[in-house]
């Protein structure tokens, strides 16, 4: 039986604030404080998009790189997350939604 979701994507960078705190920190509080079923960020190591690149450097230093956050929940859940999440992230990512189903 399947069962239909939202997906929401949230693409920024690790070294990304606001207010001084990092923005995926803030995103996750964020999803927890509102019940959300869960959340993973992903660590990426190559990127570009209109704020330039960001990747990582393999020699031990970090350098700003792309972080998705991906959430699956409800509609009816993540609808009304959408304008805090925007405020969270403004013009420093990108945030996507998609219909999925889950078995």
């Amino acid at each position: 039986m399947k069962k239909k979701m939202w997906s929401v994507t949230i693409r920024i960078k690790k070294n990304d604030k606001l207010g001084g705190k990092r923005l995926q920190s803030l995103v996750m509080e964020m999803l927890v404080k509102a019940g959300v079923s869960g959340a993973t960020v992903w660590t990426g190591v190559n990127g570009f998009g209109k704020r330039g690149k960001s990747t990582m450097n393999l020699e031990g230093v970090t350098i700003n790189m792309p972080l998705i956050i991906e959430v699956i929940d409800e509609q009816s859940k993540l609808e009304p997350l959408l304008p805090e999440l925007k405020s969270i992230v403004g013009d420093n990512g990108l945030v996507s939604i998609q219909d999925i189903y889950v078995i």
